[in-house]
């Protein structure tokens, strides 16, 4: 996603019972981001050490400035909704459907993304 001239970099999908809410859960990932290095400006997609993004948080449906949710393009990235679909493929994403139906409808090869384990 984004430009093509960065270095490569590890992207995985986790699941997490946590007693935040999701303005805190944001902030924790971001704190998370910055102790690995992360430096944010202005460029989209530019090089970084670290991205954490907040996918969806229970049946939730936020649109604020600060957080969206469910994330806004999740239905379109293949790196995002192929490695969930191992883990809650039952999960019924707010507004869209399960991750598994939207896993059936993306692209299992663009953009290339290679399986670690």
């Amino acid at each position: 996603m984004g430009p093509q001239d960065q270095p490569d970099f590890v992207n995985a999908v986790v699941s997490l019972l946590t007693q935040s809410d999701a303005f805190e859960l944001l902030g924790s990932l971001q704190k998370i981001e910055e102790k690995q290095g992360r430096e944010r400006n202005e460029e989209q997609w530019g090089p970084r050490t670290l991205d954490l993004d907040l996918l969806a948080y229970g049946c939730q449906i936020i649109e604020s400035e600060k957080l969206t949710l469910p994330h806004p393009r999740i239905a379109e990235r293949n790196f995002v909704l192929l490695p969930w679909n191992e883990i809650t493929p039952h999960y019924q994403v707010p507004g869209l459907s399960s991750v598994a139906e939207l896993a059936a409808n993306v692209s299992k090869t663009e953009p290339r993304i290679d399986k670690l384990i």
